[in-house]
């Protein structure tokens, strides 16, 4: 490697198994991002302009991390996202709000909160007239998901219930990736996609705190045990999801082409604290046909490289076996 290998051809060396310089990534996906307390005091350690920092996923309160301080640290990576994040509002007409914690952040303007006592409710989709959708303490630093699970009937559930999150990117949606992506074309950095809807059963999409009012399956512990007792109900949801998301991958292939270097296929978490939540056989039942399926259209079709973030080696030795060379896997958890 020379002194002048840019960041995106170091992050295509390093995934292609090649002797060099190793990309840092910080902050091109949901598992790779700051908190904005430590953005700001990044920003401060290294004398950058203070002011308040954007906050780009209100879930897990990460912030943005600007061109300055992505220079000052050298990272190699940028991302590429939906402009409507997890509480279903988009990140745009910013306003300032302070944290429990003391901190004054630019936040989208459809945040709406609601505090009662010692907790503070989030609105999805900016709608006070829906039951909120996410709680942060106010001796805490990100918001959990509030469970909003109505009654099941388990003898007339319906795929499309826990569908409909899931559906064709639309034309909006996909002018903001192309936007973003023509942006990072001219620093030189790895251009990172997230496409969305492409996890299997992700357990912060489940709940779904981006809908305002969700149907079907949605409590954890209800999805969970639905993994080994309705296992045909979930093979029908998986099934069903794995064809709109090849459409997507289609869909912004024909925009983007190769300009793409990585795309984040998954995020879903395959463990517990402790220990894995299934079995490595599960995994290959359940999960492992519709993930190979989607990995092989994308290396039949594209350049693109593949990240799974993914946690508990078990199954992370199982996932393993959908890879091609130039694939990338990180064993990973949010939060952790």
């Amino acid at each position: 490697m020379t002194p002048t290998t840019t960041g995106r051809e170091k992050l295509v060396s390093a995934l292609a198994h090649r002797e060099g310089a190793i990309p840092l990534d910080m902050g091109a996906t949901a598992v790779t991002g700051m908190h904005i307390s430590c953005v700001a005091a990044l920003r401060q350690h290294f004398g950058l302009e203070s002011g308040p920092v954007k906050v780009l996923d209100p879930y897990q309160m990460l912030g943005t991390i600007e061109e300055d301080l992505m220079q000052a640290l050298g990272v190699d990576t940028a991302g590429v996202s939906s402009p409507i994040n997890m509480f279903g509002f988009e990140n745009k007409d910013w306003k300032e709000w302070r944290t429990p914690w003391g901190q004054t952040v630019l936040i989208g303007g459809d945040f709406q909160i609601d505090e009662t006592g010692d907790s503070i409710f989030v609105s999805p989709c900016g709608d006070r007239t829906a039951p909120p959708s996410g709680v942060m303490s106010k001796s805490g630093y990100f918001f959990d998901t509030i469970m909003r699970q109505q009654p099941i009937d388990w003898n007339n559930l319906n795929v499309e219930d826990n569908l409909e999150e899931f559906g064709p990117i639309s034309e909006y949606v996909l002018e903001s990736v192309k936007e973003q992506v023509a942006r990072i074309c001219g620093t030189g950095r790895g251009i990172v996609v997230n496409v969305g809807g492409t996890a299997f059963g992700d357990i912060a999409i489940v709940p779904a705190p981006f809908l305002k009012h969700p149907k079907g399956i949605r409590d954890i512990s209800e999805w969970y045990m639905a993994t080994a007792t309705n296992r045909d109900f979930v093979h029908a949801i998986f099934s069903r999801q794995l064809e709109i998301a090849l459409a997507n991958l289609q869909k912004i292939y024909q925009s983007l082409g190769d300009e793409i270097d990585v795309v984040n296929l998954c995020g879903t978490d395959f463990g517990t604290q402790t220990s894995t939540f299934c079995s490595p056989k599960t995994f290959r039942e359940l999960w492992f046909p519709y993930y190979k399926q989607m990995n092989d259209w994308v290396h039949t079709h594209t350049k693109w490289i593949i990240t799974f973030f993914v946690y508990r080696y078990p199954v992370f030795f199982v996932i393993i076996s959908l890879t091609r060379h130039q694939q990338a896997f990180s064993p990973s958890k949010k939060g952790g």
